[in-house]
């Protein structure tokens, strides 16, 4: 086993990170994905010819969610117009928007008979819109086939485009959650061509159009943040109203990306947990696996009870 990192030797709102581990702790393995659920999902998505932030982030939790017959679906394509240095799915110049996609997208949710359906995509900076008109068709029709389905999409920040992130939000999703990823420290460092509080008024106007509507963040930590940073940017999302928050742990997809700068302990999830309730998050996922998407049905429930 992995030697633990004593809580104690990193403190809980500290300001100083331990050097990096070059060997993960036992807490961040999981299961290589199997089972028949994981196949039949995995067999719908090539028939379909569709994508998923599952696959294309390489996200640790593939085998878990998949078997319970979800996944996060990936639109406008494979290929992200942006460059940012932790992200695993491909950069570079896309093919053309597919307008036929949101069909696609809402007979893989009636076949997979889901009750909850997340849809997020690559920054599409090539289009007008971002592609909010693909996130609106693909709401709509979800509604239409599968109309006690609730949807989430994870949105990119369109640019500051505010008419188009009006787009969406007129299409009516059950949540939208929108990620501030990391501390204003490393922002423009980790996320060339975006901007912490542009994000962060996305947020606020999706607040200001719904008062009602279920908005939410995440970010990732272990990146060279330090854990007072990171209350900092909690205390940011509550000031602008954020429902939801989630909290994972920075894993670079190899070495030619953004390096880990420690892993952070379970210790210090529950910590980030407890001080996120605390600031009146009414959900907080936090823990070293989590990502954007883990668990997402539980959330909406969550802050509507």
């Amino acid at each position: 086993m992995a030697e633990l990192i004593p809580l104690s030797s990193i403190g809980v709102a500290g300001d100083s990170a331990p050097a990096p581990r070059s060997r993960r702790p036992e807490w961040l393995k999981a299961r290589a994905p199997s089972g028949a659920n994981y196949a039949d999902v995995h067999r719908l998505m090539r028939e379909k010819g569709l994508n998923t932030v599952c696959e294309e982030a390489r996200c640790p939790n593939i085998g878990e969610c998949w078997n319970h017959r979800t996944a996060t679906f990936l639109l406008l394509g494979d290929i992200c117009t942006r460059g940012c240095r932790y992200c695993a799915i491909g950069k570079g110049k896309p093919q053309p928007i597919d307008e036929s996609e949101p069909e696609r997208v809402a007979e893989s949710v009636a076949h997979l008979r889901l009750r909850f359906a997340v849809l997020t995509s690559v920054n599409r900076d090539d289009a007008p819109d971002g592609g909010a008109h693909i996130f609106a068709r693909t709401i709509t029709l979800i509604r239409e086939r599968v109309p006690e389905c609730k949807v989430e999409v994870l949105i990119p920040d369109f640019d500051g485009n505010w008419d188009a992130l009006q787009m969406v939000l007129d299409a009516r999703p059950d949540v939208l959650n929108h990620n501030i990823e990391t501390v204003p420290r490393l922002f423009r460092r980790f996320r060339p061509r975006a901007r912490f509080e542009q994000s962060l008024e996305l947020l606020a106007r999706a607040r200001a159009f719904d008062p009602h509507l279920v908005t939410k963040s995440g970010m990732m930590v272990g990146a060279g943040e330090t854990n007072a940073e990171v209350l900092e940017v909690l205390d940011a999302l509550r000031a602008v109203d954020v429902n939801v928050v989630t909290i994972g742990q920075y894993l670079a997809p190899d070495a030619s990306y953004w390096p880990v700068d420690r892993y952070v302990t379970p210790e210090e999830f529950a910590h980030f947990r407890a001080e996120g309730l605390r600031r009146g998050f009414r959900h907080v996922e936090s823990g070293p696996l989590v990502r954007s998407s883990y668990h997402a049905h539980l959330h909406v429930g969550a802050v509507q009870h």
